[in-house]
């Protein structure tokens, strides 16, 4: 098969996988009274959404991505919702105090870090491509370290986990290994296979430590 065939079928299988992560993000934060994803993830991932949606609306408006782009960030803008509404518990005591303020410095931080990667190329593929897996790294890690901070899984699924893994490696391959040889790309998503596949081991355990306690509890 040519890579003209291949792509546009990994290119599915990735957004669907994100989709499928943000969608259960949503009805998992709502029905459990919670925002499954961190702060700076969130931040980092809705801002990329924004701006590569204007940029494709200004550059081609036609282009699937574009319109993907569009359904991501309203997706993400739900999940900035349960945040909004669930999220304060979640910081420490210091910016739980100044919630809106804390919040809304961290999503100008995740801005800037994703305007400096757009105005750093020329190519605005090339921007995206790079700022992606930079902040997919950074968000595999803080997904670990969100749940082990908190100590329960609430918010947060298996089928998003593996969705989330999937969602990342699927344009691994593709962008560091079909289409060209990409040792930025594919080390960026190494670390990201490392730590979500560490992400899904936790959960697990989590979850069947929840499952077990729960059976103890009703036995006695």
């Amino acid at each position: 098969m040519s890579i003209a065939m291949i792509k546009p079928v990994l290119m599915a299988v990735s957004g669907i996988c994100w989709s499928v992560t943000y969608i259960s993000l949503i009805r998992n934060g709502f029905k459990e009274r919670t925002c499954g994803m961190p702060l700076f993830a969130l931040g980092l991932n809705i801002c990329w959404e924004v701006l590569y949606t204007f940029d494709g609306f200004a550059s081609d408006p036609s282009a699937v991505q574009t319109w993907v782009n569009v359904i991501w960030a309203c997706l993400d803008i739900v999940i900035v919702v349960t945040w909004v509404r669930y999220g304060r518990a979640l910081l420490p005591a210091p910016a739980r105090r100044h919630f809106a303020a804390f919040t809304t410095l961290a999503l100008i931080a995740c801005a800037m870090a994703q305007l400096a990667f757009y105005l750093r190329f020329d190519n605005t593929v090339e921007a995206s491509q790079y700022s992606a897996f930079a902040q997919n790294a950074v968000m595999s890690v803080l997904f670990l370290t969100h749940l082990w901070n908190r100590g329960d899984g609430r918010g947060q699924t298996m089928p998003m986990a593996v969705a989330k893994c999937l969602g990342t490696l699927v344009p691994t391959i593709l962008g560091g290994l079909i289409e060209s040889l990409n040792v930025y790309i594919l080390l960026m998503g190494a670390i990201c296979l490392i730590f979500d596949v560490l992400y899904i081991g936790q959960l697990h355990a989590l979850r069947r430590q929840t499952a077990d306690d729960s059976i103890r509890n009703s036995a006695r």
